[in-house]
C-alpha cells in the first residue's frame, strides 16, 4: 500500500496572503485556490461578505511537495501553527539560507542556522503566520 502525506495549514481569515507569501518564499506553484463564495449558495447556510472571501481550499506546489491550506469560518476557535512543522530539505546551502531568509521575514528565529550533528545547515524558524519550519540540508 502506498501512502501520501502532506502538510494541510489552517489559518483565520489570511489563508490567500499565506498561499502567496509561501509561493514566494519556496518557489513555489498556486495550483488553485477556491473561496467559499465560489461554491453554489445554500439558502439554509446564508454566508456573510467576508465568509465569501475566506479560502474554503488552496493548493499549493512545491516541488514535488503539495501543501494545502484553508481559512476557518469566522468565530471558530483557532491556534495559529504550533501543532504543525514542516520540514524543509533543500541540497543546496545558499537555497537554505534564501529559504530561511524568506521565511524569517516577520518571523522569529527559534534556532539560527548552523552545522549540526546531521547537518550542513540546519536552524529553525517560526514564521509571520505562527508556523514552525526546520531548515535542513541533507549530508552528501
Amino acid at each position: 500500500m502506498s501512502i501520501s502525506l502532506n502538510p494541510y495549514l489552517c489559518f483565520a481569515g489570511n489563508a490567500k496572503e499565506a498561499v502567496h507569501f509561501y509561493e514566494k518564499a519556496l518557489g513555489g506553484k498556486v495550483m488553485g485556490i477556491m473561496t467559499f463564495g465560489d461554491m453554489p449558495t445554500d439558502p439554509n447556510h446564508p454566508l456573510t461578505d467576508d465568509m465569501k472571501d475566506r479560502v474554503m481550499h488552496a493548493h499549493l506546489k512545491v516541488g514535488n511537495t503539495d501543501l494545502m491550506f484553508s481559512d476557518t469560518f469566522p468565530g471558530m476557535p483557532y491556534q495559529p501553527g504550533d501543532s504543525v512543522q514542516i520540514a524543509i530539505h533543500p541540497t543546496v546551502e545558499e537555497s537554505a539560507r534564501e529559504i530561511f531568509a524568506a521565511l524569517q521575514d516577520g518571523g522569529q528565529v527559534i534556532m539560527p542556522l548552523q552545522k549540526t550533528d546531521w547537518s550542513p545547515l540546519y536552524g529553525i524558524v517560526k514564521d509571520k503566520f505562527g508556523v514552525t519550519f526546520q531548515v535542513n540540508v541533507p549530508v552528501n
